[in-house]
């Protein structure tokens, strides 16, 4: 599901356990994130990556002390970190729900012209409320799109990442 929503991909079945190259570390401490989803960032700085397959023993000790909870907020946190998907959906369904709205009041006006079968002042009332539902969240949805391009620049990850500087005696001065 992560894959779908967000916008690096991860690989499933893998750990946070890695071996990285000092022009990786280097890349990731460039990003002053707080809360870290160290999965996708790896993926994201884009350098060349190979997977070493194994099989994990069972555990020596107990069980795992990574609750439910705690898989739920890493799951957020990868979402949120590598994806504005959510807040388009707030969009799209404000949308969707808008023109369902107008085709069900273009119905209700059907129902009252031309047919006996229309419930008086009812069907208007669903019908407006659910037009202003959809223009709310609609409009809460544009906000948080807004809100999540203030969030991508203060985030300050770079641009992009240079992986090899050809001519360059020492690093250019940052």
């Amino acid at each position: 599901m992560i894959n779908h929503l967000g916008g690096t991909r991860i690989e499933p079945n893998t750990a946070d356990f890695r071996l990285l190259d000092r022009q990786v570390v280097d890349a990731l401490r460039t990003m002053p994130e707080h809360r870290r989803f160290l999965r996708g960032m790896v993926n994201w700085v884009g350098f060349r990556q190979c997977a070493v397959p194994f099989q994990a023993p069972p555990r020596a000790a107990g069980t795992t002390k990574y609750s439910l909870r705690r898989m739920v907020r890493l799951a957020l946190d990868a979402v949120l970190s590598f994806s504005t998907l959510p807040l388009r959906l707030a969009i799209y369904m404000g949308l969707l729900i808008a023109l369902g709205s107008f085709l069900y009041l273009g119905f209700v006006l059907y129902a009252a012209l031309f047919t006996d079968r229309a419930v008086v002042g009812w069907a208007s009332v669903i019908g407006v409320l659910l037009f202003l539902g959809a223009i709310q969240l609609l409009f809460t949805g544009l906000i948080g799109e807004y809100i999540a391009r203030i969030y991508e620049e203060t985030r300050q990850r770079p641009l992009y990442l240079v992986a090899e500087r050809i001519g360059w005696s020492e690093p250019p001065d940052a």
